[in-house]
C-alpha cells in the first residue's frame, strides 16, 4: 500500500464536475495537476473529461483549461505553445489530457504530427479501453476478448478479437524524449512520472491505465484494486523510455493470474463461462507472461 500523498499546494481539480462514483479518470487529472503545479494551460479533447468537467454553472478547474474536438487536441495543444513561446512565457506549460478513443483512433493524426514536429506539449492519455463518453464501444485500445457494445460477446465471438495497440511503443519510435506508463492504482508513481516529463522540452507521452466503473462493469469502490490487478497480472507493464530506449520499468513484487483481474468486470464474464473462454483466459495469461519477459518485471 502507497503511503497517503501530501499535496503541496491548493487543489486544480476540484469538486463540480459530473463524473460517475469510482471515476479513474478524475482521480487521475487530479494528481496530474499536482504534478505539474498551477502555471500549465490544459488543453482537452472531446471525451469524457470534457464532458463531465464542463457542466453549465460549475467548474472543477483550477488552471486554465481549453475544450477541443475530438480529433484536434494535439494540435490546439501545439498552437498554444507556439503563443507562449511567441509571448516569452516559457515557463507557462502546456499539457493535453485525451482519452484513449482521440489518443489512439481519432486523434492520433494530429497527435503523431505534434510528435514529429518536436512541440512542447506534455501530452497524457487516460486509457479506461473504450469509448466511455458515448456508450462504451471498441477502442484501439480494448484488449482482446472484452465485450463492448460494438465487440459484443455472443454464440459467434468472444468479444474482440484484434489485440491492444501498443501505442507507446508507436510514439517511442517517433524519437519522443520521454513516454511513461502509469496507473491510477500506483498514484505516487504515476506523479513521479508526471515531475518527470515536466522536466524534459519538446514532446512527451505518458499513459494512464485508467478503470471505469461503467463500462468494465465492476462495483465503484473496487477501481483501485482493479487497477493495481492490472499491473500485477502483466496486462499493463509500468515503465519509462527516453529517446526510445526503456530507462526503467517497475517490478511486479507478487504477481498475480489474470484470471483474477479479469474476475468480476462484466467485459470478461463471458470467459468464464464456457472450455472456449478458458481458453482465452489461458491466452491472456501468456500475453501476460510475454510481457514479464519482455520488459523484465518480476523481480
Amino acid at each position: 500500500m502507497e503511503a497517503s500523498i501530501q499535496f503541496e499546494h491548493d487543489e486544480l481539480f476540484v469538486s463540480g464536475h459530473r463524473a460517475c462514483p469510482g471515476c479513474g479518470l478524475t482521480l487521475a487529472v487530479r494528481h496530474i495537476l499536482e504534478a505539474t503545479g498551477p502555471d500549465v494551460i490544459v488543453v482537452t479533447p472531446t471525451g469524457c473529461l470534457e464532458t463531465v468537467s464542463s457542466p453549465y454553472g460549475s467548474s472543477p478547474w483550477g488552471v486554465p483549461w481549453i475544450h477541443h474536438v475530438f480529433e484536434n487536441g494535439p494540435s490546439v495543444a501545439t498552437g498554444v505553445a507556439a503563443a507562449l513561446k511567441a509571448k516569452g512565457k516559457t515557463d507557462t506549460r502546456v499539457v493535453a489530457i485525451g482519452g484513449d478513443g482521440s489518443t489512439f483512433d481519432i486523434g492520433f493524426g494530429s497527435l503523431s504530427g505534434m510528435l514529429e514536429r518536436g512541440d512542447d506539449v506534455l501530452y497524457i492519455c487516460t486509457d479506461n479501453a473504450a469509448y466511455g463518453n458515448t456508450g462504451g464501444q471498441c477502442s484501439g485500445a480494448t484488449p482482446e476478448r472484452a465485450a463492448t457494445t460494438t465487440s459484443p460477446a455472443g454464440v459467434c465471438s468472444m468479444g474482440k478479437v484484434q489485440p491492444k495497440k501498443d501505442i507507446p511503443a508507436i510514439i517511442a519510435a517517433h524519437g519522443t524524449p520521454y513516454v511513461a506508463t502509469a496507473s491510477v492504482g500506483y498514484l505516487k508513481d504515476l506523479q513521479k512520472k508526471v515531475k518527470r516529463a515536466m522536466a524534459f522540452r519538446g514532446p512527451r507521452y505518458i499513459q494512464i491505465d485508467q478503470p471505469c466503473t461503467s463500462v468494465w462493469g465492476f462495483p465503484a469502490h473496487l477501481t483501485m484494486e482493479y487497477a493495481r490487478l492490472a499491473v500485477n497480472s502483466g496486462l499493463v507493464p509500468l515503465l519509462e523510455m527516453e529517446n526510445g530506449r526503456i530507462s526503467k520499468v517497475r517490478k511486479i513484487k507478487k504477481p498475480v493470474p489474470v484470471g483474477d483481474y479479469l474476475k468480476g468486470q462484466k467485459r470478461f464474464a463471458h470467459l468464464f463461462k464456457s472450455d472456449e473462454g478458458a481458453a482465452e483466459i489461458k491466452h491472456l495469461q501468456e500475453i501476460a507472461e510475454a510481457n514479464m519477459a519482455k520488459y523484465g518485471l518480476k523481480p
